[in-house]
């Protein structure tokens, strides 16, 4: 049996990749980023914004994340895939980790250029992450905040976490 696939979700800056990223390797498991996927495959997301549009970028998404979800892996989604109800629902079946970060710490990290939903800097950050929180809020089955810690220390507590709950529900008889 495959093991449950672990999806790290949450707004732009939160950490998602570097956090999945170190829980994967405290759990020996693969990880993707399904961002990188989609600009390994279709190019970088800001020129697919650029020239396809939203609509189309969210359709590419879509159909990467369904696929990857389906790894049993560490699996990074980008901070609107969520949006999708088809993603939501494939979310359904998995371990959904909500990597959550104040307005603050996010200013130092959202410095790369890349985000293309960024027009307007940290009103933008702000005005999606507040959009989006009840849906990450509603698929959560763990929230970590990422502030003002240490990556390394979240996903070594994160793995320390998710095993001993894994270990309970496979010590639970069943019904």
């Amino acid at each position: 049996m495959t093991a449950r696939t672990i999806a790290v979700i949450g707004p732009m800056g939160a950490g998602k990749t570097s956090v999945g990223r170190r829980l994967a390797k405290h759990l020996d498991r693969r990880f993707v980023d399904t961002d990188a996927v989609i600009a390994a495959e279709h190019g970088a997301i800001p020129h697919l914004f650029q020239t396809v549009g939203e609509g189309a970028f969210r359709a590419i998404e879509r159909e990467v994340v369904q696929r990857e979800l389906r790894s049993g892996g560490v699996v990074s989604l980008g901070g609107g895939a969520v949006l999708d109800p088809s993603t939501r629902s494939a979310l359904a079946d998995c371990t959904v980790v909500l990597l959550t970060v104040s307005e603050e710490a996010v200013v130092a990290r959202l410095t790369d250029g890349k985000r293309p939903l960024l027009t307007d800097g940290i009103a933008s950050w702000r005005a999606i992450a507040a959009e989006r929180d009840p849906v990450y809020r509603a698929l959560a089955d763990v929230t970590v905040d990422t502030s003002r810690r240490p990556m390394t220390t979240i996903a070594a507590e994160l793995a320390a976490h998710l095993q001993d709950a894994g270990a309970h529900q496979q010590e639970e008889p069943s019904t």
